[in-house]
């Protein structure tokens, strides 16, 4: 419901075939973002750290393919894209990476292969294994948060900073993105990312909660 309201609401369009949704996480709650896509008939790239999520989520076929190489899944998104064909596929690696070749991809190419975007990292808990920074590995993430919690603070914070600045690039060309109502926005804010709305009060954000915007 939430993937078709974000439709109607911002695409106006009924009939989301060809349409791109890009997000993160396939753990608890996220792990339905896959099977969304899908039943909402579009194309879903979804990325998630832990290898162990992925797979699971594939062997209950909610997730349709795999990969852990970005040129395969811009491949594969464009295919999907072009054709209409409901997709979602798992990209194991970290969504900033993912976000940034985007960016690059529409740099390059002035081609925004994006129409709609989310996050459901578990931002409600940054600090401690509810994201991982993109500077790190998942298993060298894994390390330093149990050797050195401080220094995974601010890499989590610098890694947030670069998950914005790249959605705000593909937004400013026309993608829409929601919060998820799992703190991204206001963790990004607290480590300075550009997430303010512009000529509002700093309790307000430039995205909207889909709990008001959408499903409100």
């Amino acid at each position: 419901l939430t993937v078709l309201n974000a439709g109607r609401r911002y695409l106006k369009a009924e009939d989301l075939s060809g349409k791109v949704f890009v997000t993160s996480g396939l753990g608890g709650m996220s792990g339905a973002q896959a099977k969304a896509a899908v039943i909402a008939g579009c194309v879903g790239i979804i990325a998630e750290v832990d290898e162990a999520a992925l797979l699971k989520r594939h062997k209950q076929g909610w997730l349709m393919e795999i990969s852990n190489n970005l040129d395969h899944c811009i491949a594969r998104l464009r295919e999907a894209r072009k054709n209409k064909i409901a997709l979602s596929l798992g990209y194991h690696g970290n969504v900033v990476d993912l976000w940034e070749r985007l960016v690059y991809e529409l740099d390059k190419t002035g081609e925004l292969l994006v129409d709609l975007g989310s996050d459901q990292t578990s931002c409600h808990n940054p600090f401690n294994g509810g994201y991982y920074p993109v500077q790190l590995g998942f298993e060298e993430a894994k390390q330093l948060l149990s050797t050195n919690p401080g220094k995974f603070r601010t890499l989590v914070q610098e890694s947030l900073k670069r998950h914005v600045a790249a959605i705000n690039k593909l937004a400013d060309k026309g993608m829409f993105f929601w919060d998820y109502g799992n703190a991204f926005l206001l963790e990004a804010q607290r480590a300075g990312a550009d997430v303010e709305k512009k000529g509002a009060n700093k309790t307000e954000f430039r995205y909207p909660s889909y709990v008001q915007h959408i499903m409100g």
